[in-house]
């Protein structure tokens, strides 16, 4: 089985005076700006790594879900941010890692179990097979 999803960039002008919209084929994100300044020097709005950080903690949210039914269990919530690193290094930039930070209300769940489903969640999640790039994780259940 494949499935096929898209998403798509318009990018007009020079690299630092261009301008640039993004959009999802589900129309979610519809023509959403970004520029160099957006991506590099802070400026509000959205960029690249911002975006894989999106598509990475949705990913990663999902096949912990997964992982825990396989248990028997089901999270009330799932709260995960990915932290993704640009860097400058030889020939260009990079994105050299992904942290993931992941908190999880999960009744009748043991922290060891829940750090394992963690673990297994960052290396089977199909956007962190994805990367060249380390991968972390921070993962906390609550209460």
């Amino acid at each position: 089985m494949s499935i096929h999803k898209t998403g798509s960039a318009v990018w007009q002008g020079g690299l630092k005076d261009g301008k640039g919209t993004v959009s999802t084929q589900s129309g979610v994100i519809q023509d959403v700006p970004y520029s160099f300044a957006k991506r590099f020097e802070g400026e509000a709005g959205s960029n690249p790594e911002e975006l894989i950080g999106a598509a990475h903690a949705s990913c990663y949210s999902m096949a912990l879900s997964m992982i825990l039914g396989e248990a028997g269990l089901t999270a009330e919530r799932i709260a995960t941010e990915a932290k993704v690193t640009l860097a400058e290094v030889e020939g260009g930039f990079a994105i050299t890692a992904i942290h993931l930070d992941t908190v999880a209300k999960i009744p009748d769940a043991d922290d060891a179990a829940f750090q394992d489903a963690a673990n297994k969640a960052k290396e089977g999640c199909p956007v962190s097979k994805l990367f060249n790039a380390e991968i972390t994780l921070s993962a906390k259940l609550e209460g």
